[in-house]
């Protein structure tokens, strides 16, 4: 379980570095991928931020209920977006399709492992 909090934490400053510089520096691939440089896109860059300082941050200081509720949230968002964009053909659909199922499978193995009173855990107090 412990590796696998750390391989999605890990996984999350992998690809939200390079994003974020892309985005910053206004990259060509960046423009491709996200569109023009607008308000929105602005936005989508602070919350990758918050994102990434978050799964930094928690690397260092592991927090079970506070990593599954980040990783949580990037799942619901992730599956949402092939909704929101309209088709799987996006590469940035695609990727968060694939990260979504790699946090699902933390998710789970936290669970299992117990990390906050599920199967194999304690029992929470009452």
């Amino acid at each position: 379980m412990r590796v696998m909090v750390v391989l999605s934490l890990l996984l999350n400053v992998a690809v939200l570095v390079p994003v974020c510089a892309g985005l910053v520096g206004k990259a060509g691939w960046a423009q491709a991928a996200y569109g023009e440089d607008t308000p929105a896109r602005r936005i989508l860059l602070s919350v990758y931020a918050a994102i990434l300082l978050l799964s930094v941050a928690l690397l260092f200081h592991r927090e079970p209920r506070a990593v599954a509720a980040l990783l949580a949230v990037q799942v619901v968002y992730k599956l949402a977006t092939p909704f929101a964009v309209g088709t799987l053909a996006n590469p940035v659909v695609v990727c968060n399709l694939g990260i979504a199922a790699f946090h699902t499978a933390t998710l789970a193995a936290m669970w299992w492992g117990g990390a906050f009173g599920g199967p194999g855990g304690p029992e929470p107090s009452q």
